[in-house]
């Protein structure tokens, strides 16, 4: 499982890259493995109020259907329209393929960094 140690993580499988200002938001290897093969992604809308905890997007594997919980609570910026297309880039490169920017953002409570993380994915597994 990659796990990179720039970046930080929530229990329910969301990556966080932030500067300050603004901030990226995906899945994460680990969610897009358990998920398999990604057939669709339900976007959030630029201009969209995510509450750190709720659900703000959903993707569809050909296994289930899964909400996208914010990690953060913001306003989406950018969204990456790529993944309209080609959700198979979230299995492809789970860190390359964000989901979307959001600015004046606030964490929410439970974000872990990729060492912490690598042990809860591993508690879950068991």
């Amino acid at each position: 499982m990659n796990t990179p140690a720039e970046l930080k993580y929530t229990k329910t499988h969301e990556w966080i890259s932030g500067d300050g200002g603004s901030c990226l938001i995906g899945i994460t290897d680990y969610a897009q493995d358990q998920l398999g093969s990604l057939v669709f992604i339900n976007l959030p809308m630029e201009g969209d109020e995510l509450t750190a905890g709720e659900a703000f997007c959903d993707v569809e594997s050909v296994k289930a259907a899964s909400d996208v919980i914010a990690p953060v609570s913001g306003t989406v910026a950018e969204v990456n329209e790529e993944l309209a297309d080609a959700p198979e880039k979230l299995n492809e490169d789970p860190y390359g393929a964000w989901i979307c920017r959001v600015e004046d953002y606030t964490p929410g409570e439970e974000l872990m960094d990729a060492e912490a993380y690598a042990a809860f994915c591993e508690e879950e597994q068991e």
